[in-house]
């Protein structure tokens, strides 16, 4: 979980620096986002089959002597995101490029691999879309392990934000569900929800590192597309 202490940027040198602790974190924490990626990607292509290699492959290439994340740039327009996502797209290029010298294409696979290419606009928008739902689950689930430190009514919040959210339950549901008066669960919703932009700030600052006001931004925009 994100630590004020540190950021993306600090696990991000130690695993450049050979840290296996900080390596094995990020690969926890960005292996899904880059699966998502490629198998939105490929979805319904020749390469689909290639994806448990693609996303290894992403991995080798941070991780080699003098790989990309020796040369990852905080300064670098987009953050880390934006840093990643162009790992992951050349990743993806070289296993096509590798895959159409291997076999020999009808017109129908070469119209299938141009599409693929022409789309990468739309598939960006993927990596943004599982970039942010990467950040919303991580608070979540810093969230819990604040609550679990708190106590039960903390843990009760984040059960509410749950069958809010994740269920659909509007709060006179759950209040009946609950058996509690509708005004204390509207309370007790609002403070929840306050204790996760907490956590989502948390984890912002961590993953996109910037001044308080980008941070608050890019908190805001995440919980107006969640809401």
């Amino acid at each position: 979980m994100p630590a004020t202490a540190s950021t993306c940027w600090t696990v991000i040198q130690a695993a450049a620096a050979g840290s296996k602790e900080d390596g094995t974190q990020f690969v926890q924490r960005y292996a899904p986002l880059v699966r998502a990626y490629l198998a939105a990607r490929w979805r319904q292509s020749p390469y689909a089959c290639e994806l448990d290699d693609a996303v290894q492959e992403v991995f080798v290439d941070c991780f080699r002597p003098d790989g990309v994340l020796a040369r990852a740039d905080a300064a670098c327009a987009g953050g880390f995101r934006a840093f990643l996502y162009g790992v992951v797209r050349l990743v993806a290029l070289r296993f096509e490029s590798r895959h159409a010298r291997q076999r020999e294409r009808q017109a129908s696979s070469d119209a299938d691999l141009g599409a693929i290419v022409a789309d990468d606009e739309s598939l960006s928008e993927v990596f943004d879309r599982a970039w942010a739902n990467a950040l919303v689950r991580e608070a979540a689930e810093l969230q819990e392990k604040q609550a679990r430190q708190n106590g039960e009514a903390a843990l009760l919040r984040v059960e509410l934000l749950r069958l809010r959210f994740h269920h659909g339950l509007p709060i006179r549901d759950i209040a009946e569900r609950w058996q509690k008066e509708t005004a204390w669960v509207h309370h007790e919703y609002a403070r929840a929800r306050e204790e996760f932009k907490s956590a989502l700030t948390e984890v912002v600052a961590f993953h996109q590192p910037g001044t308080a006001a980008d941070v608050q931004r890019t908190c805001a925009n995440l919980i107006a597309s969640w809401d």
